[in-house]
């Protein structure tokens, strides 16, 4: 039986912090866990600014994550 790895998922969350100046920040999951994500992550989603409170999605490769946009948009490929 073949057997598929998948490293890559989706996870959803709420923009908890977020600098502007880094374009780095975090996000609150719905199970309480906060999860760091980067300035290349965010410039990865096509975001310009991101609000606290905002609902968020990100793509998530071996448990970093690589990319962030809103819940109504589409993550990059």
């Amino acid at each position: 039986m073949y057997k598929q790895c998948v490293t890559r998922k989706e996870a959803q969350g709420t923009a908890r912090v977020f600098d502007p100046t880094t374009r780095a920040g975090t996000v609150l999951l719905d199970d309480g866990t906060e999860v760091a994500f980067d300035g290349p992550a965010f410039d990865a989603g096509g975001l310009r600014l991101l609000r606290i409170g905002q609902r968020v999605k990100m793509s998530v490769d071996d448990g970093r994550v690589v990319a962030l946009t809103l819940v109504t948009l589409p993550l990059p490929e």
